[in-house]
């Protein structure tokens, strides 16, 4: 075999030990970690009434990463190759969109977040729009809309007839209308980050700058309460540098390797491999979502460690209660 074409070959085929067995592995624990903790936190949410913005977007962030949580089985069932091609199609055409959906819906929650927190701790005193529960609800509600209209044209116009060889990249199941959807779509959703991330930062330093000022001013000696006020605010910036900044920063070059011919095989190959293991940081974020909740959300916190310890109660008096002749085995 000619050295060229094995090259060639092994380029045009994006398989390999890390996306075929490594990164479905981490898939299966971020899953079952992911699923429990956002289930934990969908149950808790559950009994906290949404009497304020803040609890609306966090509600709508755990539905987001509910879903996003769902569609992670049928990557790692077919990363895994333990299904035949047809599983693949339907990744393409489906979950993938699912995926996508939920993530940059998670993150446009999180920037009104990061706002609200802003309005809340650096404006003065007085009624905001953006505190009303009514039109946080709308807001969010016409926020699903919009990127349920952007992005589910990618399902409808994945739609080329499907075959083995085809299904290998999901760009060969899209219409010439599909990719160029695609390309608007994504450069609609990476955009959409930017822009949230820069808000983001603008809102944490004027909160930090703030906060500063203020136990500056007051509490020159509380520097335990200023510790944790900075670290509370921050958890959400440092989880969304974490989880979305890389995956970012290389989408666009992916996104022109998928839709122009200009990228060599071997371009297109490291692309595709420092997307994926980038994807995996922003599929991440479903098991660090929780930790915000808790270090940010009081009610969450306290209904989260009232259940626990209702537990660790249950299980001592139900040790105390044993018979004796168990107690002392």
């Amino acid at each position: 075999m000619d050295a060229g074409n094995f090259t060639n070959s092994s380029f045009s085929d994006y398989n390999s030990v890390f996306t075929k067995t490594l990164l479905p592995v981490l898939y299966c624990c971020i899953f079952l970690a992911g699923l429990t903790l956002n289930c934990l936190a969908a149950w808790i949410f559950f009994k906290i009434p949404s009497q304020t913005s803040f609890i609306v977007y966090l509600k709508n962030i755990v539905v987001a990463d509910l879903f996003m949580t769902a569609s992670f089985p049928f990557k790692i069932v077919n990363d895994f190759g333990l299904a035949n091609w047809y599983l693949q199609v339907v990744v393409c055409r489906y979950t993938a969109i699912v995926f996508y959906l939920n993530m940059y819906m998670g993150i446009i929650f999180l920037g009104l977040i990061s706002l609200e927190r802003y309005v809340k701790i650096v404006k003065p005193p007085g009624t905001f729009i953006i505190h009303n529960v009514t039109f946080s609800k709308a807001l969010a509600t016409a926020t699903w809309v919009f990127m349920m209209i952007l992005l589910i044209p990618n399902i409808i116009l994945t739609n080329k007839e499907a075959n083995e060889d085809t299904s290998k990249k999901c760009i060969q199941l899209k219409t010439d209308l599909g990719v160029q959807w695609h390309k608007v779509s994504n450069y609609a959703c990476i955009a959409a980050f930017w822009v949230v991330f820069l808000l983001m930062f603008f809102c944490y330093a004027s909160i930090s700058k703030t906060i500063y000022n203020s136990y500056r001013k007051f509490q020159k000696n509380n520097t335990e309460s200023r510790r944790k006020s900075r670290q509370n605010i921050f958890s959400l910036l440092v989880v969304f540098v974490i989880c979305f900044v890389p995956y970012h920063a290389c989408r666009i070059f992916y996104t022109l390797s998928q839709t122009i011919d200009s990228f060599s095989d071997q371009t297109k190959y490291i692309l595709f491999h420092i997307k994926e293991g980038t994807l995996f940081l922003s599929a991440l974020n479903v098991c660090l979502d929780p930790v915000v909740y808790f270090l940010m959300c009081k009610s969450f916190r306290l209904l989260l460690l009232e259940r626990f310890s209702k537990k660790a109660s249950d299980s001592r008096r139900k040790s105390l209660t044993a018979p004796y002749s168990e107690s002392i085995l």
